[in-house]
């Protein structure tokens, strides 16, 4: 029993300094990033912008201003969407819709680089996230109800404040409850990390995993990676992937097809974590993701199977 606590204390400890610096490095980004948007919603310039794409969102029952924090998305680490959604004016309904397609598609130049190095290419990867992220969206303004939502974010418009100083207090306050939320979220996550790596539990966990992988349409071999990549994330765990590949434990067809699913589905404990901590319904975050995972592979799987036949 000591040296259980011994070495969860000392999982604790190595996990700190990590959280510090990895907090530290998302706040240069999404602090400034997140001034920006708002200070562009405040002149009218975002406004401006977003007439071009209203036809587009507008399908996908979003305002044509939420343009900019998906774009945002698809460059930066989900952090940066989260901090704009949660200081922005949103029905919970739409930043649902948003949050599902950042879901899907962001920071696709790192991640889809470490899927490139996996069995996949890095421009089919980002083709398949930004064209899932509506296909997405799109199914979700048609089931998802209409009445019955709360609100999230800031509670008006940033063009109706009357003062610059009331726009960086409102981005002030906001800012803070994001900064408490992600270093709450990364400290523990990490320490969770670093405990299932001291105490080897990620193997033992994907065996439980192992007859899922039938479902979403995959091979039993990919069970561990399925876990890595939904506990710890694609930039986080390319390295263990790439290692499995080189000691040819899984082979590069299957792991392209894990990247199937990991495209449209990753990080799910920690990205359901953090919306939920915003007020997303965890429900929608979950099922979605995997509904339209699952659809991918067999999808994909089909599409193999017929050029085969022919």
């Amino acid at each position: 029993m000591a040296d259980t606590l011994s070495r969860s204390w000392k999982c604790v400890l190595a996990a700190l300094p990590k959280a510090g610096r990895t907090c530290v490095w998302l706040l240069k980004i999404i602090l400034p990033v997140s001034l920006l948007v708002m200070l562009l919603q405040y002149f009218g310039w975002l406004e401006t912008f977003s007439v071009y794409l209203s036809p587009v969102f507008s399908a996908i029952g979003l305002p044509a201003e939420t343009a900019v924090i998906f774009l945002t998305s698809c460059f930066c680490p989900l952090y940066t969407s989260i901090a704009l959604i949660a200081t922005t004016s949103l029905g919970l309904r739409e930043a649902t819709i948003l949050a599902l397609m950042c879901l899907t598609s962001h920071n696709l130049i790192v991640e889809s680089t470490i899927q490139g190095k996996t069995g996949s290419t890095f421009w089919g990867m980002n083709a398949l996230r930004i064209g899932m992220a509506f296909v997405i969206a799109f199914a979700l303004n048609r089931v998802m109800p209409t009445e019955g939502w709360g609100y999230i974010g800031v509670e008006r418009s940033v063009e109706a404040f009357g003062s610059l100083r009331e726009v960086f207090t409102v981005w002030f306050t906001g800012a803070m409850q994001v900064i408490i939320t992600i270093l709450l979220v990364v400290t523990s996550l990490l320490i969770l990390h670093g405990v299932l790596e001291e105490f080897k539990l990620m193997k033992g966990l994907s065996a439980i995993f192992t007859p899922l992988m039938r479902v979403f349409g995959l091979p039993k071999d990919t069970a561990f990676l399925w876990l890595v990549g939904n506990v710890v994330g694609l930039a986080y765990g390319g390295a263990i992937m790439m290692e499995q590949l080189e000691q040819k434990k899984l082979s590069y067809k299957n792991s392209n097809l894990l990247n199937y699913h990991l495209a449209v589905s990753h990080s799910l404990l920690e990205d359901t974590i953090v919306f939920a901590a915003i007020g997303i319904p965890v429900l929608w975050i979950l099922c979605t993701r995997l509904l339209f995972a699952a659809a991918v592979v067999w999808i994909r799987r089909g599409i193999g199977y017929a050029s085969k036949t022919h």
